[in-house]
């Protein structure tokens, strides 16, 4: 339904508006009725479409009916089609006729100026701002949706700038047309690390911001009179921010002109350009105080007018004479707003990738005593083709836990897509890490303050994501969040409430809470893993099984092997054989506690992701501990590995040789190889393993965006 205005008229002196394409105007014409009048006539320049409405019925004029009772019921539309020439250029007059008929007893002109005012962005997500019928005042999801995207501006495209440059109100960029930045990389493997220094291409901070683009059109002077103000909504200030250049270029002409305190902008059309471009930055995503909803307006405000008619107040309509013109805002007055144009964006939200998206670069640390651990990640990180980063001790502290450090995911609009590093609250000696070395130029950063204390269940180990899955008929193309919890149990450990209220509120994948509380550590990547696999489901999820276990080293111990010992090769390490591992009734019965909390977990699994038993694997693997101190792997946990493509980079379990072979490496491959995995066990065991962590624990990996454009789903 268009916008419409009504406007008063008056017999005692013309009267001046301005017509905004794409609007309506009612007239009131009863309001500017002599007092003896009974009937109007109206009639218009042939640029103006005059409709009568009475009761229900619309009738457009000119029609054979002359005159119409004024009455409380009639009401006069006006609408037009083509921008003016000139100011004042179309007209309409009313006529109003008392009981005799005859010669009127009085005239109210009304001069029209017709100009376009259109607020536009990419509401239909072209990655380019286009003009569209669709409803700018409203956004929707799924692949026939509509509505504007802004990316939150979290990197650092200056490497020279102390913030990320949603933390300011600069434009940023390099000094230069190109800049040298260092990271510590090496590929293929070297160790010591090196250090290489590329040349990184010119990108522009505006590159990171959508376009809101604010059109113009019809006589130049008609804004002389009127005003145009940008405005932000109050609650949405602090959620964005607007820079515009002007005509100009140069980056330095670029000014902050709305959001955080600047709630309007009083916009100066150029009398030779009819668009004016604003670029718009989001600068917090979307959590549980902010639905990442913002609105934008653009309204016209109409200050009183000087009309100075040539002849009486009775002039013919297309004889009339006068000159309109608009003058400066009078003193005392207020302008009164007659239009209003709105466009609303949705703020991107983070998205996880998971380990069976194709990897795009490998992190490890560099520690004291674990050189074969970063070479043996390399060499698979080079069998994968895929770059590997070596985070130094200056920079890590001695903290290997890179999993648990950060989260690497993206934010995506129409025009870009870029990562963005999630770190974790758990602030140990790789908390410089992520914003200190990962941001940069377009890599993001994202953190969540939560309380002083904070539980191993806030590590982002404990944070998973799950391949593309549909539930019962309901799509999750970017998959679920997977994230462990004290549940089913009251009082254990729960990941902090503002991390949990931030990954529920990117809204795109809904998170799954699992029961990890049983574990000493408590991450689910202690229990659960996903591989790619060829078919249609194209991923197998990955459980550690005791009862595989088990079932394992009885048929070893059937077929003669019970002798057979584990840790082989691993100095002042028990070397338990299959027959012993098997007669202990306190392991065996801690395992049973184990594999009924993991069967707790798959029975959630398979409802949350729309998951049959076809869809897993049993890894075998044993816990120790007890229920008070929680469970730990009693020998390297095999689901805790990390997957590069067809890949797989698994800790070397140490089980029982069996034909010359480690009878748990041999079921392991026997399970994944024919999904057209390769298998490539890494000595985890003192650098890792002892300290409860593993080789996923020990690396993390930056992926592939999903193909799947997010604002196609429906949540």
């Amino acid at each position: 339904m268009a916008q419409q205005r009504r406007v008063q008229l008056s017999t005692q002196r013309p009267t001046s508006t301005v017509y905004v394409l794409g609007t309506e105007l009612s007239l009131d014409v009863c309001g500017s009725a002599p007092k003896d009048a009974v009937t109007f006539h109206v009639q218009g320049t042939p640029g103006v479409k005059l409709y009568v409405v009475q009761e229900t019925e619309s009738i457009k004029l000119p029609t054979t009916v002359c005159r119409w009772p004024l009455a409380p019921s009639t009401e006069v539309l006006l609408a037009m089609d083509a921008l003016s020439k000139d100011v004042g250029d179309e007209k309409v007059r009313v006529s109003y006729f008392g009981e005799a008929g005859g010669v009127p007893v009085g005239r109210a002109m009304l001069y029209l100026t017709c100009v376009e005012v259109s607020l536009d962005a990419d509401t239909n997500r072209s990655g380019a701002v286009s003009r569209t019928l669709l409803d700018k005042t409203t956004w929707t999801w799924g692949p026939d949706g509509h509505g504007a995207i802004l990316l939150v501006n979290c990197d650092r495209d200056d490497p020279k700038a102390e913030q990320m440059d949603n933390h300011d109100t600069t434009i940023r960029s390099y000094a230069g047309t190109t800049t040298s930045h260092t990271r510590p990389y090496s590929f293929p493997m070297v160790f010591p690390p090196v250090f290489l220094s590329y040349t990184l291409p010119p990108p522009l901070d505006l590159k990171d911001m959508s376009q809101m683009v604010l059109r113009t059109r019809g006589p130049r002077t008609i804004f002389t009179g009127h005003r145009l103000i940008l405005h932000v909504d109050f609650g949405d200030a602090d959620k964005v921010g607007v820079f515009y250049g002007g005509n100009s270029v140069a980056l330095e002409e670029y000014k902050h002109v709305l959001g955080g305190s600047k709630l309007t902008y009083a916009v100066k059309p150029s009398r030779h350009q009819e668009e004016s471009t604003f670029y718009v930055e989001g600068l917090v995503f979307p959590d549980i105080d902010f639905s990442g909803l913002v609105a934008f307006h653009v309204t016209l405000l109409e200050s009183p007018e000087k009309v100075l008619p040539a002849v009486g107040a009775q002039g013919e309509l297309y004889g009339w004479v006068a000159e309109v013109q608009p003058s400066p805002p009078s003193q005392g007055l207020l302008e009164t707003p007659i239009f209003t144009d709105t466009v609303v964006f949705r703020v991107a939200p983070w998205i996880m990738t998971p380990n069976t998206a194709a990897p795009l670069e490998v992190f490890v640390c560099s520690i004291d005593n674990n050189e074969d651990f970063v070479a043996a990640v390399g060499a698979l990180a080079e069998k994968a083709k895929c770059p590997l980063t070596i985070c130094p001790p200056p920079e890590n502290n001695q903290d290997r836990w890179i999993q648990d450090e950060v989260e690497f995911g993206y934010v995506q609009a129409p025009h870009k897509t870029f990562p963005v590093v999630f770190d974790s609250p758990r602030d140990r000696g790789l908390k410089d890490y992520p914003i200190k070395t990962i941001l940069g130029p377009d890599f993001g950063y994202v953190a969540r303050k939560v309380p002083e204390y904070t539980s191993d269940l806030d590590s982002f180990g404990n944070l998973e994501v799950s391949p593309p899955v549909t539930v019962k008929g309901k799509e999750y193309p970017l998959g679920r969040i997977l994230i462990g919890s004290s549940f089913p149990r009251f009082g254990g450990r729960r990941m902090s409430k503002a991390v949990r209220d931030f990954l529920v509120a990117q809204r795109v994948q809904a998170p799954v809470e699992l029961f990890s509380d049983w574990l000493m550590v408590g991450h689910v990547d202690e229990f659960l893993s996903f591989v790619p696999a060829p078919d249609q489901k194209g991923f197998r999820l990955l459980l550690a099984s005791p009862n595989a276990c088990y079932q394992l080293l009885k048929e070893k111990q059937e077929e003669g092997f019970g002798e057979a010992v584990m840790f082989q090769g691993l100095e002042r390490e028990p070397k338990p054989t299959i027959s012993e591992i098997l007669a202990n009734e306190s392991l065996r019965k801690f395992n049973s506690y184990a594999q009924m909390c993991i069967s707790w977990n798959r029975d959630v699994l398979k409802r949350a992701l729309g998951l049959a038993e076809p869809d897993i694997i049993d890894i075998p693997q044993l816990f120790q501990g007890n229920t008070d101190t929680g469970a730990s792997a009693f020998f390297p946990d095999m689901v805790n590995m990390l997957v590069l493509g067809k890949h797989l980079g698994i800790p070397k379990p140490f089980g029982p040789r069996v034909g010359g072979q480690c009878c748990l490496e041999q079921r392991v491959r026997e399970l994944l190889e024919p999904l057209g995995l390769t298998c490539t066990f890494i000595n985890d065991y003192f650098s890792y393993h002892v300290l409860h962590g593993e080789v996923h624990c020990g690396t993390n990996a930056r992926r592939k965006p999903f193909a799947f454009k997010w604002w196609h789903m429906v949540p």
